[in-house]
């Protein structure tokens, strides 16, 4: 499986970002996906993950200003990130779960960076 992500950057704060994370190598619409971060010097944690029903959830410090959809069509998960603060900043990941396998992939990461 390889997850390729893209659509990082820098933005100021209260600006918008949208993640791609484009998947090859497995039957996509059978995962959950999900977008993880890491910034320096803490752990990676969950943002936001999607069901291959469409069913979310969301990390409480995102709900209301991040949404995460996908593309079954596209092999493609988004995460649409508005009103983005400088704690936002880190590098942000793509995972796959197989939900026959239970077997987890990650993308590479992209790095967001919000200025204050």
């Amino acid at each position: 499986v390889q997850l390729v992500e893209s659509g990082g950057g820098l933005v100021r704060a209260g600006g918008s970002l949208r993640l791609s994370c484009a998947a090859s190598g497995t039957i996509f619409s059978i995962n959950t996906m999900g977008w993880y971060r890491q910034a320096p010097g803490k752990q990676r944690e969950l943002v936001a993950r999607i069901t291959s029903g469409g069913r979310t959830n969301y990390a409480g410090s995102v709900e209301g200003r991040f949404t995460i959809s996908r593309d079954n069509a596209k092999n493609t998960v988004y995460l649409q990130m508005n009103s983005l603060k400088p704690e936002d900043t880190a590098i942000y990941y793509c995972n796959a779960v197989n939900l026959l396998t239970g077997g987890g992939s990650w993308g590479q990461g992209t790095q967001v960076t919000v200025s204050s």
